[in-house]
């Protein structure tokens, strides 16, 4: 039983989700948020506040872009896609601490979190089969 325990801690110390890097962000955590997918695909939408820089450019721009000592979270499109992964490597060969964020931006977007694009930030309605759409009332 330890070495299942073992698995499921280490799993959670390298991969974060959408809820979680939202709470962390809402909270004013400091953490950079790396946007891995193409020009074409960090143009239709993004993790608001996100940094784009695709995985190829990792090793060139990582040190330009990202504070030393940085807690980094980066993703790609949905859990069908390797690029977060692929990007995360580099980031922890460059020595990082970086999470990879389950589920990509696909499933950021499902529950409704704040999605940036040249038309400033907005949200989209809550997928109910990702998530419960919450009410929003006034301060």
């Amino acid at each position: 039983m330890i070495e299942r325990a073992d698995f499921f801690a280490a799993k959670l110390a390298y991969e974060t989700d959408a809820s979680d890097l939202y709470a962390r962000l809402k909270a004013g955590e400091d953490v950079v948020v790396i946007d891995v997918r193409s020009d074409e695909a960090w143009a239709q939408g993004r993790v608001a506040g996100a940094v784009h820089m695709h995985y190829n450019d990792i090793v060139d721009r990582a040190s330009e872009v990202i504070p030393a000592g940085a807690d980094v979270v980066v993703y790609c499109w949905s859990p069908g896609c390797n690029a977060g992964a692929k990007g995360a490597l580099e980031l922890a060969k460059l020595g990082y601490s970086v999470r990879e964020m389950i589920g990509g931006f696909e499933y950021w977007v499902r529950e409704g979190y704040p999605v940036e694009n040249a038309d400033g930030v907005h949200r989209r309605p809550v997928d109910p089969l990702t998530g419960v759409p919450r009410v929003r009332t006034r301060a």
